[in-house]
């Protein structure tokens, strides 16, 4: 059984017959994270359908050249197939593919920042767009070179002016971290350097953001694994 993110059908369940087979007809096509056109007997009653070709277009295996890279992809790939629905919605999916294709091409010092901004820029296509320029509660207009820095909340979905501050449901983001964060949400602006205490910031912030908009969708662990950077050695810490 494959789950495809498509562009006209939204996300799907399909049953790809003699997949496992040594001379099978999808060959690698069904490689995780590889891009192709699905030849899918689609029933509408139905939330399993039957994938009957699949020609690659994409493989994509670049991605797999370390696992900062990967582990970005597939926390993408796990936002994707849990919160997008089963229903037409081009534009996550034209964001995935878009945030997939830019980590193919990204710097490995660049890997973090690529894939918080693909895992921000798919959340508001998904309708899941956090409010960063105006008060999510009265909407009054934050200024981005604000000096005390700016409280943000994953729950209410957004940041506070000083009059609606909550302590007990935000947390405050340093002046750059905000300032970041508006990069990492504009897909015009230019891509901010994170050193690895920053990068490790954003990477926590946007895990805290999906998990409570995904609360109900059971375990992320791409989205862990991405987070916690569990492949890396911790710092050496001189005693």
């Amino acid at each position: 059984m494959v789950r495809l993110a498509t562009r006209d059908l939204g996300v799907q369940s399909a049953i790809a017959k003699g997949a496992l087979r040594p001379k099978s007809r999808f060959g690698a096509g069904l490689e995780l994270l590889s891009e192709g056109i699905a030849q899918v007997y689609f029933k509408e009653a139905r939330e399993l359908h039957t994938l009957g070709a699949f020609d690659v277009l994409d493989l994509r295996r670049d991605l797999a050249r370390d696992l900062g890279r990967f582990a970005g992809a597939a926390a993408l790939a796990e936002v994707m197939l849990k919160m997008a629905p089963a229903a037409p919605l081009p534009a996550a999916y034209d964001s995935f593919v878009t945030a997939l294709d830019a980590l193919v091409r990204a710097a490995p010092y660049e890997t973090d920042a690529v894939a918080a901004r693909g895992l921000w820029l798919l959340l508001g296509t998904l309708g899941f767009a956090p409010s960063l320029r105006a008060c999510v509660r009265d909407g009054t207009s934050i200024d981005p070179q604000t000096p005390d820095g700016v409280p943000f909340s994953a729950a209410d979905g957004g940041v506070f002016c000083p009059a609606c501050v909550s302590a007990e449901r935000s947390t405050r983001l340093p002046p750059q971290d905000y300032r970041d964060l508006l990069a990492l949400n504009d897909p015009a602006a230019g891509l901010p350097v994170l050193d690895p205490p920053h990068a490790a910031a954003h990477r926590r912030l946007a895990a805290r953001f999906v998990r409570h908009h995904l609360g109900e969708a059971g375990p992320h662990n791409a989205l862990d694994f991405w987070e916690r950077r569990a492949w890396a050695p911790p710092p050496a810490v001189a005693s």
